[in-house]
Formats: C-alpha cells, structure tokens, sequence
C-alpha cells in the first residue's frame, strides 16, 4: 500500500516520539514525497527538452510583442502626433505598423505556443497512463488484495485528469502570466522608473495577499482531492459489489455513507471557494490603488512638465495590465495545488514494488516435466501469523493431487505460492529443481496455470476469452478445448457461437459456464502443472460430471492440484493430502484414506450422508 494516500488524508501517525520528533518526521516524509514527484516530473520532460525549449522561446517572443504595445502608444502620442502636425508622417506611421506588427506577432506565436504546448502535455499523459497502467500490471497479487481497485480507479481517472488540467490551461497561466508580469515590470522601468517605483511597493501588500492564499489553500484544494478519491472509491466498490448490495438490501446504508462522503466533498470545496472570496477582491484593491497612485503621480508631474502624457497613458495601461495575470496565476495555483497532490499519490504508485520480483538473471525451463518440491517453505500474510511453517512437501510429475481440509487450513495459500502469486518467507518452492523465483517469467507463466473459483471473464467473444490460453489458437483448437471440458455444447447454442460477445465480466453466461470457459483457457494453455482452486463450487452436478470426465484425460501426463470441498472431485486423485494448520495430516489414495479411519474419512463419510 502506498503511503502517499494516508499522508495526504493526515492518517500517518508515527508513535512513541515527540511533538518535535513528529514535526520532524513530517517534514522528511513530505520532502521525500515532493523529490519523488519531481524525480517523476522530470522522467516524463527529459524526453521533451527539444520541443519544451521551443515552445519556451515562442512564448517568451510572443509575451515580449504583447507588452511592446503601450510603449510604441507612448512613442505615438509623444513623438508621433507632434511631427503629424509638422506633417512628417513617417514616426505616426512607424508607430501603427509597429503597434500592428506587434499585435499579429503576438497573436500568431500566442497560437502556435498553444499547441505546442497542448502537444506537450498530451505526449506527458500518454507516457504517465502508459506508465501507471504498466506497472499497476507488473504489481504482485499481494498488492491488489490490499490497495482497493477503485483507488487504483483513482489514479487513472481523477488524479491524471486534474494532472491534463494543469498542462492544458494551468502551465500556459503560469508562463504567460508570470512573463507578462516580469516584461511589465522591465518596460515600467524603462520607460518611467518612477512609476515603476509604485507597482515595486504596490507587491508588498500583494506578496502578503499570495503567501495567505497559497498556505491555506494548499491545504484546501488537497482535502479536495482527498474527498474526491474517497467519493470514487466509494461509488465503484458498490458498483463492482452491486449484487452484494442487492441481495443484503444494503442501499439505504450505501446512500447514508455516500451522502456523508458528497457532504464533505462539498465542505472542502466551499472552503476553496471562499478564500477566493478574500483573494480576488484583495488583488482589484491593490490594482485599483497602485493605478491610482501612478495616475495621481503621473498627473502632477504632466501638469508640471516633467513627464509627457504619452508616457503617463503607457504607465497606465502597464500599471492595469500588471495585476490581471496575478488573478489568473491564483487559479493556476488551484490547479497546481489539485494537480501536485495527483502527481504525488501516482508517483507513490510507481514507486511501489513488486513483492515477487522478476529475477535479474532467469533461468530458461524451455519443457517442464512437472516435478514439484517444497524445502522448508514458511509463510505467512504480512505481519499475521504464519499460515505454512516449515512445510515440506514432494509432488511427482503426472500425478493428481487432492488438497482437502478445513477453511484456513493453507490449501488456497499453498496454490498461490506454486503459482508465485506470493513468494515464501524461508524456504525454496522448486519446479524441475529450478527454485520458482529464478525461473524465467514466461516460463513459469507457461508451464503453471491456476483456475479459481471466481472465472474472470473479459469482455470480447467466447473464442477470444478460451484463447487467452494460448493467443493465436486457431478455431479448431478453442473447439478443442470446450469440447474436452464440455463447453462446446452450451457454446454452440449461444447466439453467434464462439463469436458471441460474454459482455462485461461474462454477464450473458450462467456462473457454471463462465468456469467451463475458462477450464477451456487453462486447458488450451497446456500447462506442466495445472491447478484448480475451488473450480467446480460453481458447476451444477451434470457440467460437473461432465468437467470429471474431460479432467481424467486432460490430466493425464501433468501435474494437478485440485482444492475442493465437493469430495466428487477428489475420486480422481491419485494422491489426496488432507492439511490442517498448514501441515499434511494425511496423506494417501482416495481408497486408502476412505476405508481408514483418520479425518479425511471422516469427511467423505459426511459429505456420503449430505447426499442421501
């Protein structure tokens, strides 16, 4: 789980140490998480600097063209329209060409910076959802089964679409506006420094205005984001859940929460929009008294003599013009404030890393035989209690092996770490001899293959879900596969066939043909060792009977596991392990286990009742 999140939502708590300590300890944290986002920010300009130093110049011509124009009035009032009266044209001349040139110049690069700029940010959103959709993929198991899927739904929808914001109108806001504020300031200066003077003093009281802005909206604007994402999680955990909510009646206690989570959202967003309230108000104030200022000075000094009026008009138009981009960078700090705390939760994203890693040097298992073997293997779900300790375990190639015992007692836990959907915290898991964790990916991907009881299926046809198997499998071969696991029958009644579409998560098959296709996908896959982890709770007794029959000869010449707690299943063992508290109990054929009197005949004596 990322640690970005719980520091944004202020639930990190460091016990045990001081006030002091704890300031401290916040201070590094927030400054490791600010170096990570810049670190990021930079990984996605550094392929950009050609482009970005481009558009860097575009707009610093442009801005400079825009701010020439007060200055070339000032040139035709004062210079201009004088020699007008002694009819010598060409200085009144110069000054509307120039005033004109300046104003196509601006306008045509002011463009052309828009798109670059577009461009730019566009190339960033695709490289960072390629990058989070990438890594997101390559996290182990054990990450998803703690950071919920609607807030990995976040970071792909909310926290990059605040991201696009900033690039599309936020960064030009800021460059436009800070360049146009800077080449205001320098052209004051040049042209009267007096006056200049004024707008210098005018920034005190402006400075003091930003800084209260900008310390009380940071922390605004991230309880926005915070509420935001947790509004998110909310709405699609309950509408990944929908049938759960349904079958418990749940929605009345789903709508309390819900309107507690909008409540809240629309607190903090009341509280961005009311320092607002202070924040624009004061800039017109400050504007409207420094263009006062400069008017009453300037005025005094025209009357006297000291300054010509074409100078004061330009003054003017610098001193009013100076204060708008100062608005506009107020809203960039909006979007700045919502897009740092995105880049922040989706760096601490990527910055998370794979708890089964790939290995630096793999080795290649071109044919597995199916040789399985633990050595010592400890495990145990992070910090909890150890689930497998100091197991031991051999399962020769070709055999069916039945894993039977209570809820808890490691079975499933055992299948996750064969399938190195976990690693083992003491320990080697080997197959062939080849320790799982230095077996090459693909390898290990091809030569095991787990089914669950949960039958994922995507969207597309039923032909394209059984190819998952094995991508590029020509018809005969899907074919194949239903008709060995007893789907081709049901299949073929379908609408279109293999080409009818299972909608989103295989809506329009029953659960029971859901798991035969995918029995079909595994067996198209033609792993070394296959396992089934409560695979057949779904099936009613005939597709099960049917799946038996496909089992026995599919099985044949591979390595299986079979979970299950309908002991019809097990018949088909060679060898069944009964585990209690991780450890095997019992273990022998289904024979031999059920004309004794350990627990596993106990069991199949119970479940032979259940039927009758």
């Amino acid at each position: 789980m990322s640690d970005t999140d719980s520091t944004l939502s202020g639930d990190s708590t460091v016990s045990g140490v001081t006030g002091e300590e704890r300031n401290d300890f916040n201070k590094v944290e927030s400054r490791q998480i600010r170096d990570r986002s810049l670190k990021l920010l930079n990984s996605l300009l550094r392929p950009l600097w050609a482009r970005t130093t481009l558009t860097i110049a575009v707009v610093v011509v442009s801005t400079a063209a825009q701010v020439a124009g007060p200055a070339i009035i000032a040139f035709g009032i004062d210079t201009g329209l004088p020699a007008a009266l002694d009819h010598r044209w060409i200085p009144l001349g110069l000054a509307v060409v120039g005033y004109l040139f300046t104003g196509i110049i601006g306008a045509v690069l002011i463009a052309w910076y828009t798109v670059l700029s577009a461009r730019i940010g566009q190339a960033i959103l695709f490289d960072l959802r390629k990058r989070v959709f990438r890594h997101t993929q390559r996290l182990s198991v054990e990450f998803h089964e703690t950071y919920t899927s609607g807030r990995i739904i976040a970071r792909q929808t909310s926290d990059l679409e605040s991201i696009r914001e900033l690039l599309d109108s936020g960064i030009n806001q800021l460059v436009q506006s800070g360049l146009y504020m800077l080449f205001i300031a320098i052209a004051l200066f040049l042209l009267d420094w007096k006056s200049g003077v004024v707008l210098v003093i005018a920034l005190v009281p402006l400075a003091f205005l930003t800084r209260w802005f900008a310390s009380r909206s940071q922390l605004a604007f991230r309880e926005t984001r915070v509420t935001s994402a947790r509004l998110i999680v909310q709405f699609v955990e309950t509408m990944t859940g929908i049938r759960a909510v349904k079958a418990f009646r749940k929605e009345k206690r789903n709508e309390t929460g819900f309107a507690g989570l909008v409540q809240d959202y629309r607190a903090a967003n009341v509280g961005a929009i009311k320092l607002f309230g202070v924040f624009d108000p004061g800039l017109v104030l400050i504007g409207n008294v420094a263009l006062a200022v400069v008017l009453l000075i300037g005025g005094l000094r025209v009357a006297a003599g000291g300054l010509e009026i074409g100078v004061l008009l330009a003054a003017l138009l610098y001193a009013r013009s100076f204060f708008a981009p100062a608005q506009e960078m107020a809203m960039f700090y909006n979007s700045y404030q919502a897009a740092a705390a995105s880049l922040e939760k989706i760096s601490g994203l990527l910055e998370e890393r794979p708890g089964v890693p790939d290995p630096t040097r793999p080795i290649d298992l071109w044919e597995a035989r199916g040789d399985l073997r633990f050595d010592g293997v400890e495990f145990g779900y992070g910090a909890g209690k150890v689930i497998l300790p100091n197991f031991d375990l051999e399962l020769l190639a070709g055999q069916t092996i039945a894993l039977v015992g209570s809820t808890g007692a490691g079975k499933s836990t055992l299948a996750k770490l064969v399938s190195r959907f976990y690693d083992p915290s003491k320990g080697t898991i080997s197959l062939d001899g080849v320790d799982l964790r230095m077996l090459h990916p693909k390898d290990l991907r091809r030569a095991i293959v787990m089914v669950t009881q949960e039958a994922y299926l995507f969207s597309g046809s039923v032909g394209e879900n059984i190819s998952l198997g094995k991508p590029g499998a020509s018809r005969d071969e899907i074919v194949g596969a239903a008709k060995a696991v007893g789907a081709h029958e049901f299949i073929s009644a379908l609408p279109d066939g293999y080409d009818t579409d299972v909608n989103k998560r295989g809506g329009r098959v029953s659960a029971g043909q859901r798991q035969l296709i995918s029995f079909a996908r595994a067996f198209l896959a033609d792993p070394s060792v296959l396992i089934l982890d409560e695979a057949t709770a779904s099936l009613d007794i005939p597709s099960e009977r049917l799946v038996q029959e496909g089992l026995q000869t599919l099985l044949a010449d591979r390595t299986a596991i079979i979970i299950a707690h309908r002991l019809s299943t097990v018949a088909i063992a060679d060898r069944v392990l009964v585990m209690e508290h991780g450890r095997i109990v019992e273990d022998g054929t289904p024979a031999d286990l059920i004309s004794g009197t350990g627990r596993f005949a106990h069991m199949h004596a119970a479940w032979r009742d259940s039927l009758v």
